[in-house]
């Protein structure tokens, strides 16, 4: 047989399983019009004016793009300039841009760790920071899911020399947080480092939107790692840290080194998004609204919520035919959600993913709850 053919078969074969299991993806083109409760656009900065405008303007004076990584000749003022801002914003010495969220983690955990670390998840952590352990050829545990009590009997286990526990700060797919007061304490406990993913929570959580580490310096918290594409509304990530974290990043994150930096009408318009966080708290206040409303309604239809506060609303449906037909009902309205099936969750935990914006108005909320009661009643009057 032909090494093509061999390979043509080893995709057909891969395809068909998932085709077999009801699991195969299909892209969705998000089209104007389409109620859009699926991105994580948490704060609506994305379609900000004065965001967009930054970010055209930012094109202009510095280029559509870098043009080589940040240690060639790709690090331009405008970087230093948002690393500054960032590094600031978190309480942290310096900041450190990545292209995008999955390259910090996978950069940070191959940077930091080798054969004789051992590093400790979430169950539930992303799958970036799980990739990143396998990358990083270091021994990986994964505790219970906010378990403290697990995480430290695994600790206490361990003779690594170098321990490394790893968090989502806002859990993606189940919308709960951390514990990180628990954590930092039990890591010092076990010398060990903290490392926090606060993807979903920086921008939307604290006082000052700076996440759920908001009040954690970098004793407690060493390594915190967000993302600009989700509350900031733009794209990219970053790593903060004390200074000697960075200059190890510099010089061993190969996520990092290895690749064009990023372009500077994006770094332009995350300045701009950063300023309106910090300065006009009442995007985060009307998402906080939102979020209390959808959830009142959703109660008083007696839907499967999932305890979250936060923008992420997971409805838990269990099965997968029945999730992916709420989807598709709704889609039929004009209502985009996000199914989501195993592999991403576990067996038998299927889920619509509702996410909630500031950039939503209240009619908005009742159209969604409208489309979920209309899913419900058809789904009583012809049972499976």
């Amino acid at each position: 047989m032909p090494v093509s053919e061999a390979w043509l078969q080893r995709l057909a074969s891969a395809r068909q399983q998932r085709v077999d299991h009801q699991r195969w993806r299909h892209r969705q083109v998000n089209t104007l019009g389409t109620l859009d409760f699926a991105g994580n656009d948490y704060l609506g900065l994305a379609h900000n004016p004065r965001v967009q405008a930054a970010q055209a303007e930012g094109a202009r004076r510095f280029g559509a793009g870098a043009g080589a990584s940040h240690l060639v000749s790709g690090h331009l003022e405008v970087h230093d300039a948002l690393e500054d801002a960032l590094a600031e914003w978190t309480g942290r010495q310096r900041a450190l841009l990545f292209s995008t969220g999955y390259m910090a983690n996978l950069g940070v955990l191959q940077a930091l760790a080798d054969s004789n670390t051992a590093i400790f998840q979430d169950r539930l952590n992303h799958a970036s920071l799980l990739d990143g352990a396998v990358l990083s050829g270091a021994r990986s545990r994964r505790f219970h899911h906010r378990d403290s009590a697990d995480l430290e009997r695994l600790l206490a286990r361990s003779s690594a020399p170098h321990k490394l526990v790893v968090s989502d700060g806002v859990f993606s797919m189940d919308g709960d947080v951390a514990d990180i007061a628990t954590l930092a304490h039990v890591s010092q406990q076990h010398n060990a480092w903290l490392m926090i993913d606060d993807a979903h929570g920086l921008g939307v959580l604290g006082a000052n939107g700076s996440g759920c580490v908001e009040g954690f310096d970098s004793q407690a918290v060493p390594i915190l790692v967000g993302t600009l594409g989700k509350a900031l509304g733009t794209a990219g990530a970053f790593v903060a840290g004390d200074a000697a974290l960075i200059e190890h990043l510099i010089q061993f994150a190969r996520s990092y080194i290895y690749t064009t930096a990023q372009p500077p009408s994006i770094a332009a318009a995350t300045l701009e998004a950063l300023a309106i966080v910090q300065r006009e708290p009442e995007h985060r206040q009307r998402l906080q609204r939102h979020i209390s409303y959808f959830r009142q309604q959703a109660q008083a239809l007696g839907l499967p919520l999932a305890d979250s506060h936060t923008p992420i609303q997971p409805l838990l449906l269990g099965n997968e035919p029945r999730t992916m037909a709420w989807a598709a009902k709704l889609a039929q309205r004009g209502i985009h959600v996000g199914a989501i099936r195993p592999p991403t969750v576990p067996n038998g935990a299927a889920r619509l993913r509702i996410t909630l914006s500031a950039r939503h108005k209240p009619e908005d909320i009742d159209r969604l709850i409208e489309g979920l009661s209309a899913c419900q009643r058809e789904e009583a009057a012809c049972p499976a």
